[in-house]
């Protein structure tokens, strides 16, 4: 006979959804039902509402949400982030990620069960399909199981038709948080000839999102996904997840109308937390990589637990050392060390965005390029003259030299008017009398002038004749 420990332990060495010969075996998970599941539902309403509408809405012309990163232009809650200001889109994604770190080391993979858009939209979208179309997780099976009738093949055609729809709609929004909303509307308007790497990042796009939803499902999570494994490491016994209660619940035991096993706990063995996992694992069995926190299983239980007339509870959002020893510091050195790094970066971003300049001007002495010896004595170097605008109006600017003096600044060409969110670029010649030298190398201050602006001081260099030179 196998020790009981050993067959307790054999799930480590496979996957729920995979079989022993290696074939898939395919989760018929059923519809979870409860607080949870309440709240999970309306977590998804926002972020589907989030997620399709952010392309779209704008402020002061600019679109929420664009992530454009073939022309480096990115717009994030209307703010917009040229390239020059790609130290802090830096800042923003590291502080995303340790926002991530410090939430599963306090509270467990909340991002994979309720936030990440792979279980939103198969959880609440393509799975509630499902079960309009095909049932509950028994029928479904049973269907699955059976011959190819008229019922089945209309239910699989009307089915995979909407995942095939959904897919070509989450698409199109997705090209659109890229892209930019114009351009897919311009994609769809138009003939797929005058757009052909539109319409084939379209159709590539659509076909992985039918494939995920459709087919691959929870294997995304559980074999694809780098974020299961790099934050399940940040895990350990004091980190509050869903966990089974087992010093409550063990030795588990059937129980009748009539009669209950003697030295039994609270667990009835009824195997509702595995039927509702979305990725087939036994909860009972320990915190497992391939649980995503979803609280489905709590749901369940908690329902079985009411009808038996049992507190709720027996699986619950707790740490492990909390099971154990029935207390535990909910707040340990770790997670206040991310909370730290936490606060620090979210302070030095807010500041950094709330200090930036709306208009930037730098001002370089032209490279390659030697001074100018005029007549009547004075020298002239030339400089590039870059302007940023970081607002939504037209901005207009003037350059006045403070140092050496005399000096006097002439623009080489358009320069001093910048658009709405634009940069331009320039060519200035300054030219110093040569008695306000002081050597082959002069400091230079320049004030840029711009109405509706603070003024703005930037410091370069002139080259000149070396002292005593001609």
């Amino acid at each position: 006979m196998i020790p009981l420990d050993e067959v307790y332990d054999s799930f480590r060495n496979e996957l729920a959804s995979v079989a022993a010969d290696g074939r898939r075996r395919w989760i018929y998970a059923r519809q979870p039902a409860g607080r949870y599941y309440t709240a999970r539902t309306a977590v998804a309403a926002l972020l589907v509402t989030f997620l399709f509408a952010a392309p779209f809405v704008t402020i002061g012309g600019q679109p929420l949400m664009l992530l454009n990163v073939i022309e480096r232009r990115f717009v994030l809650l209307g703010i917009v982030f040229p390239p020059q200001d790609l130290y802090l889109l830096v800042l923003i994604a590291l502080s995303a990620l340790v926002t991530l770190a410090l939430v599963t080391v306090v509270a467990g993979r909340i991002w994979c069960g309720w936030l990440c858009p792979q279980t939103v939209f198969l959880e609440m979208l393509f799975r509630r399909i499902e079960y309009l179309i095909d049932g509950s997780a028994e029928q479904q099976l049973r269907r699955n199981r059976g011959p190819w009738t008229a019922d089945r093949v209309r239910r699989t055609v009307l089915k995979q038709t909407l995942f095939l729809a959904l897919s070509l709609i989450i698409a199109n929004v997705f090209l659109a948080w890229v892209i930019g909303a114009a351009a897919v509307r311009a994609l769809i308007a138009d003939t797929p000839a005058h757009h052909p790497a539109g319409f084939t990042a379209m159709m590539i796009f659509t076909t992985v999102f039918y494939l995920v939803f459709a087919r691959f499902r929870e294997q995304a999570c559980v074999l694809a996904c780098p974020y299961g494994r790099m934050m399940s490491a940040l895990l350990d016994r004091r980190t509050v997840t869903v966990t089974y209660d087992y010093r409550r619940g063990e030795p588990r035991g059937r129980r009748t109308a009539a009669a209950v096993q003697p030295a039994t706990g609270d667990c009835v063995d009824c195997h509702r937390c595995v039927t509702v996992c979305p990725t087939g694992i036994d909860i009972r069995n320990g915190i497992q990589l391939e649980c995503v926190s979803c609280a489905a299983c709590v749901d369940a239980c908690d329902d079985v637990m009411t009808r038996v007339g049992k507190p709720v509870g027996l699986i619950r959002h707790t740490s492990a050392e909390r099971v154990e020893s029935g207390g535990g510091r909910w707040v340990t050195a770790r997670a206040v060390g991310y909370a730290i790094v936490w606060l620090v970066l979210v302070v030095t971003v807010g500041r950094l965005v709330a200090t930036r300049a709306d208009l930037d001007v730098l001002v370089l002495r032209q490279a390659g390029t030697m001074y100018v010896a005029l007549p009547g004595g004075d020298v002239a170097n030339f400089y590039t003259v870059q302007a940023l605008n970081r607002t939504s109006h037209p901005a207009t600017f003037s350059v006045d030299v403070l140092e050496p003096r005399g000096a006097i600044a002439t623009p080489l060409g358009p320069l001093g008017s910048v658009g709405p969110h634009a940069l331009q670029d320039g060519r200035l010649l300054i030219r110093v009398p040569r008695t306000s030298l002081v050597g082959s190398s002069t400091p230079v201050r320049v004030r840029i002038n711009a109405p509706g602006h603070a003024a703005l001081f930037v410091e370069s260099s002139f080259l000149g004749p070396p002292a005593g030179g001609q």
